[in-house]
């Protein structure tokens, strides 16, 4: 009899949890189900969204759980996510309050996720027999938006400056001749010495020269300083011995393009204290007596007769005034440079092997690969320039081709980016430019890697680039920072960069993901006038048009989107952007 009583209780106990579980899932019927946002939508290669959950009142049984299962659910695939549980325990007011829960959730992107639903299941269970009922799936949101994905990739080749000077530029030639005590006549010893000759060799050359400048000076004793026309004369000697010889030299019509410039310096004591300061010949105190003298008080010749009266005066006067009685000569002659015609000649026929390496100097060879626009010649420039001066800017240009060349995609992109980033390396060891960062950056992009690619990037920036390298690396970082979902940022990079059309579709790009859509729409339609053919420019004023919920507007940009790319209407059909205008009957049309 009490085993009848004991299994009697067993099954109404298992009824009456039977009955609860049932109750709950007809209950779950009322239940109310918020996702934010509505459709999904990815953002650096995650979808993230918030579910807040409301169960009826009186729905939650006592010693029961309500469990909601979430799953996103794409084509034979499904996810599931984390559950949302429910406790009786957690919820005593749950017979007169509404249980509530808030949860975030998170998964990872892939593009066979782009077309799906994110589905829910209730599960009631009674945890002490096991027992459970469940509800039917129930699709809560679709999935998903990936306009973030929209983003182009940007590249840009950093070349080094050559370091060639395509200007004139002048070379300083300089003579010091010296003169007698108190006279001005060039001697015959000085223009027969060794430095005289020389000079003369020099003007033989009948090389272009620009100015003659000679300085006259004089030193600062009885009859040099009595003298006032002394300087003067010593330097117009000098003139009168370089005309001389450029007449022996027959340099006809040459000589009336120089312009002698004659400069006399008188009573000035800034020669006589350069001179002093490397003289050895005194102590540094004896040193001090004739600078206290020459920067104390007095006119020129009262400092003259003070110092005569020094110790070490004659000693400084014997050794220390022939070099102060001079005509400083300096000649700026124009450097000879080959012209660009010969520099690209003799820069292919390095590349040919058919002259030497030393034919141009490092800076002419990579001038020439500057200028040639062929990619082809240029590697063939660079590569020279790497084994004759190993140098960093020879690397980096060579890694710059190579970019270049893989922009031109197919199949060997992988394959030149490999050899880029192969020459950065070696480059980055001699000097971490900003070219070199700036290359890398675009090299990492290629290989897929955003995020190394941003670092890079951020390292070519604080590196101090010139304006229009960070205008070229602005560019780049502004397409990695939409891929990490740093939109403002993204925009900020955008707005600092050469504004040719891609770059201002991503920053149209930005400013939607930013919800700044009436911007993005001035950015598409500014990059649509750069390039009157670009259909996701088109596209994306659509998008901005479609949050802003202007059907008219959506409709005209859709249409001239699908008219330069007929795919683009089977994109636009799917994209759950324009699912408000699905049953427009003119944006329909326009996507036939």
């Amino acid at each position: 009899m009490r085993k009848l009583v004991y299994f009697l209780m067993l099954f109404s106990t298992a009824m009456l949890s039977g009955c609860a579980l049932n109750k709950m899932v007809k209950l779950a019927e009322e239940q109310q189900l918020t996702v934010n946002p509505n459709p999904l939508e990815v953002h650096a290669d995650t979808v993230n969204f918030d579910m807040a959950a409301n169960l009826p009142v009186k729905m939650l049984k006592k010693d029961k759980v309500y469990t909601l299962k979430t799953f996103y659910k794409y084509g034979e695939n499904e996810l599931e996510l984390d559950p949302v549980e429910f406790k009786s325990e957690d919820y005593p007011n749950a017979s007169e309050e509404q249980p509530k829960q808030n949860k975030s959730f998170s998964f990872a992107y892939s593009p066979a996720m782009k077309k799906g639903e994110l589905e829910i299941q209730g599960v009631a269970s009674d945890p002490k027999n096991g027992k459970f009922k469940e509800t039917d799936r129930l699709p809560i949101a679709k999935g998903l938006i990936t306009t973030s994905k929209l983003v182009e990739n940007v590249y840009f080749p950093a070349y080094a400056d050559h370091g060639y000077n395509t200007g004139e530029e002048l070379i300083p030639t300089k003579v010091d001749f010296y003169f007698d005590q108190g006279r001005s006549t060039l001697k015959r010893s000085e223009t027969a010495s060794d430095k005289g000759k020389e000079f003369q060799a020099f003007i033989a050359e009948k090389n272009i020269t620009r100015t003659v400048t000679i300085t006259g000076t004089h030193s600062p004793e009885g009859a040099e300083r009595i003298n006032s026309r002394l300087s003067e004369d010593r330097a117009k000697s000098i003139e009168t011995y370089y005309r001389r010889q450029m007449k022996r030299y027959d340099y006809k019509g040459l000589s009336d393009s120089i312009k002698f410039i004659l400069k006399p310096v008188i009573e000035d004591w800034t020669p006589f204290k350069e001179t002093l300061s490397a003289y050895e010949g005194i102590t540094s105190d004896e040193k001090s007596e004739f600078l206290n003298i020459v920067n104390g008080a007095g006119s020129f010749e009262e400092k003259e007769d003070q110092l005569q009266k020094l110790p070490s005066y004659k000693k400084v006067f014997k050794e220390l005034y022939p070099d102060l009685r001079t005509a400083k000569t300096e000649v700026l002659t124009v450097k000879p440079k080959k012209t660009e015609a010969e520099i690209s000649v003799l820069a292919k026929q390095i590349v040919d092997g058919t002259v030497s390496a030393d034919t141009l100097n490092e800076e002419e060879l990579m001038y020439a690969g500057s200028k040639t626009p062929s990619l082809t010649e240029k590697e063939g420039i660079y590569k020279a320039a790497t084994k004759k001066s190993d140098s960093w800017t020879a690397h980096n240009n060579l890694a710059a081709v190579y970019i270049a060349k893989a922009m031109e995609g197919g199949a060997d992109m992988g394959s030149y980016a490999e050899q880029a980033l192969t020459q950065l390396e070696i480059a980055a060891n001699k000097k971490e430019a900003p070219e070199v960062w700036a290359n890398m950056g675009s090299v990492y992009l290629m290989q897929g890697n955003p995020y190394k690619a941003y670092d890079a990037l951020s390292k070519a920036n604080s590196a101090g680039p010139s304006s229009d390298l960070s205008k070229g690396i602005n560019g780049v970082k502004g397409a990695t920072e939409i891929v990490k979902a740093d939109y403002s940022s993204a925009v900020s990079s955008l707005s600092s960069t050469e504004e040719n059309a891609v770059n201002l579709f991503n920053k149209g790009l930005a400013q939607i993901l930013s919800k700044d859509y009436q911007n993005a729409i001035t950015s598409f339609n500014e990059a649509s006038e750069k390039d009157g053919s670009y259909a996701m420019a088109y596209y994306g004023a659509a998008v901005a048009s479609a949050r802003l919920g202007d059907a008219a507007q959506v409709i005209e940009y859709i249409s001239k989107a699908v008219s330069n790319d007929p795919e683009l209407k089977g994109v636009a059909l799917e994209d759950l952007e324009f699912e408000a205008f699905a049953s427009n009957e003119a944006f329909r049309g326009a996507l036939k």
